[in-house]
């Protein structure tokens, strides 16, 4: 089968990009022909909040992947979609993240389907944005409208697809397959070696980007509990800012907490996410909201327990008390859970669960399931 997926891929950076390589390299598994299309442009700069788009790293050599996208350019938009109108792929997948790409998106997929052949399927992170803006309801539309179907991560995700009236369309929930493509699990021991770190103290990690809706502040507010002050704890913070640092800064002044925090807070490369993962003992994501998100799939690669608010589709994969917790994004529901974890020395049990619960997070499955909404016959 010929293969398009159009997203983030190299030169560009990030968990979109990480994601569409892996799930490329799926499809060459399963014997199919795979092309990405990914940005020349994917933000202007101004409206990027990062450091930086682009990756220092070495590019992968096994994917073909062509930059030729650009978000803001209709010419491209144009040319990219005549194009593969001609080359008629079987299967082209959008990935779909946020409403601003709905008109380079949303064009491209209209002009591929000008050749009667092509099936065009998106995969859909977000209908309704973690951070509204006006124009979101009509430019996700317009893109929506030009797809055969859909795969989304989170059940969530899925019910507000049929708010919006496309329930009328094939849609298939499937879980966000493992992030299995971080290299192998390490020792505690060496990871903590690895990332100058003494063995003497106990590590939470909170890992990503750095975005209002993640809670970071509400986690700086646990660290702040009594009970955690009395144990051997330290945070991580694992991720660069994507807004402004100081609101966190002044809280962790303001908490006396500057001896309780590490921080890692530019972009962490590929190569090293192993040692933050192996090296903590307890993965937190005190999100605001959310709908899904490949930290906790990271985390079931590496076995590392995990603790996430009942917000958006975080919790359908964390089963509460078996791999880890979830709990009320309050400062006070966190801290409980945190104490809990290591005063009742929870770890060993819930490795156990990860390990049980991880193996069906598959790459396989997302590429038949995206196949099936596409009315294609898998191998």
């Amino acid at each position: 089968m010929k293969v398009v997926i159009i997203g983030p891929a190299y030169p560009l950076r990030g968990g979109l990009a990480t994601y569409n390589e892996r799930l490329a390299r799926a499809f060459v598994a399963a014997g199919d022909e795979v092309r990405i299309v990914t940005f020349s442009l994917q933000y202007p700069d101004f409206l990027f909040p990062g450091q930086t788009q682009f990756s220092t790293e070495a590019g992968p050599a096994d994917l073909a992947i062509e930059v030729s996208l650009n978000s803001v350019n209709p010419l491209s938009w144009v040319k990219v979609g005549r194009k593969l109108r001609a080359e008629r792929p079987d299967l082209v997948i959008f990935r779909f993240w946020l409403p601003f790409m709905g008109p380079a998106l949303g064009t491209v997929a209209r002009l591929v389907h000008g050749n009667g052949h092509t099936r065009v399927v998106a995969i859909t992170d977000n209908i309704i944005p973690h951070e509204k803006r006006p124009g979101d309801g009509p430019l996700t539309r317009y893109f929506l409208s030009a797809c055969d179907g859909f795969v989304t991560m989170s059940r969530s995700v899925l019910k507000d697809l049929q708010n919006l009236g496309f329930g009328q369309k094939p849609a298939l929930y499937r879980p966000h397959p493992l992030y299995d493509n971080f290299g192998p699990l390490k020792t505690k021991d060496d990871a903590l070696v690895a990332l100058g770190l003494p063995a003497t103290t106990a590590y939470l990690l909170f890992f990503g980007f750095i975005r209002a809706y993640k809670g970071l502040d509400i986690m700086l507010e646990v660290m702040a509990d009594k009970r955690l002050a009395e144990l051997p704890i330290k945070l991580i913070i694992a991720g660069e800012f994507y807004e402004d640092a100081a609101p966190y800064e002044e809280l962790i002044r303001r908490n006396n907490l500057e001896g309780r925090i590490i921080r890692a807070t530019d972009f962490i490369p590929n190569e090293k996410v192993v040692d933050y993962f192996c090296a903590a003992d307890l993965i937190v994501q005190p999100y605001k909201n959310a709908t899904q998100s490949g930290v906790s799939q990271i985390a079931y690669h590496f076995e590392r327990p995990m603790l996430v608010t009942n917000v958006g589709g975080l919790a359908e994969l964390i089963p509460d008390g078996v791999v880890g917790y979830v709990v009320p994004p309050t400062p006070a529901a966190i801290a409980d859970a945190v104490v809990d974890f290591y005063v009742g020395k929870r770890e060993t049990a819930f490795v156990a669960g990860v390990r049980e619960e991880k193996k069906q997070f598959s790459w396989p499955v997302m590429v038949a399931a995206l196949k099936e909404v596409a009315g294609l016959k898998a191998d």
